[in-house]
């Protein structure tokens, strides 16, 4: 039987209501979007990432936990714990800079590998609704278990990631599906397959380098398979052992009903 770890999910939830109060604050602020150094992963990180970051490890300080922390924008910060702490402080900083209603504080706890992660907790920074999981132990929304659904073909709903880098597999997807959205926000995106609201997403760029990261998909990983889904790579292969670093780009589908995984092939969806 899975431990109890109800404690460390409570400094989970205080972090992100912490990170999501600053965010919050933030956003109006004219400098933003101003780029204010290189994050870990060699992408720009905008002033509204650094701020958020800042916060969430001013807040793990206040909180008394010695957790280890993997973030977009540090990489790794070693603060001498057993655990992993997984985070991406803002997923879905463009739309936050451009005032969209999609984006997250990830955070996830493990060791090791993707298949590692025992807690996961994710807050929408727009409505402050929270998700989270525990290996083991089913998954949350505000209290509440969420399921997947079942899986209706010609009347589902899929999240595709388009755009010019998207490959041939994520239009495909897109021109099955009787409704498509694609939000920029990989963890919000999971979780509105997690509780039902959709039935597969995929994330395919034309180059590996411009795929997800660990710290977009750890904590909604989690949370998606502990609701009935599951989680691989765009060759349906397993993401159990991917590696908890930064420098680590993966495709990403998830998917609610075992019988997607089945019937998505031989019914032309990919």
């Amino acid at each position: 039987m899975a431990p109890d770890r109800r404690a460390d999910l409570e400094v989970l939830f205080r972090v992100g209501a912490s990170v999501q109060s600053v965010v919050q604050e933030a956003v109006t602020s004219p400098h933003r979007a101003d780029v204010v150094a290189m994050g870990a992963d060699g992408s720009p990180t905008e002033s509204i990432d650094r701020i958020a970051e800042i916060q969430l490890l001013a807040s793990l300080d206040a909180e008394g936990v010695d957790w280890d922390v993997l973030s977009e924008e540090a990489g790794l910060v070693q603060r001498g714990g057993g655990d992993l702490l997984v985070v991406d402080p803002i997923d879905g900083s463009h739309n936050v800079l451009r005032g969209l209603p999609f984006a997250t504080i990830s955070l996830a706890l493990g060791k090791s590998d993707l298949g590692g992660i025992e807690l996961g907790v994710v807050r929408d920074l727009n409505r402050g609704t929270t998700y989270w999981a525990q290996r083991g132990k089913g998954a949350f929304r505000d209290g509440r278990p969420i399921h997947t659904r079942a899986w209706s073909p010609k009347a589902e709903i899929f999240y595709v990631n388009l755009g010019r880098h998207a490959t041939e597999a994520a239009v495909k997807l897109a021109a099955k599906g009787r409704r498509i959205r694609s939000l920029g926000c990989a963890s919000f995106e999971l979780l509105m397959v997690a509780q039902g609201g959709g039935d597969a997403y995929l994330f395919d760029n034309d180059t590996m380098g411009r795929n997800l990261r660990v710290t977009d998909i750890a904590a909604a990983a989690l949370i998606l398979q502990e609701s009935g889904g599951a989680i691989a790579n765009r060759a349906w292969e397993d993401l159990a052992a991917l590696p908890l670093e930064i420098g680590q780009r993966t495709s990403v589908l998830g998917w609610g009903d075992p019988k997607f995984r089945a019937e998505a092939g031989p019914m032309g969806y990919l």
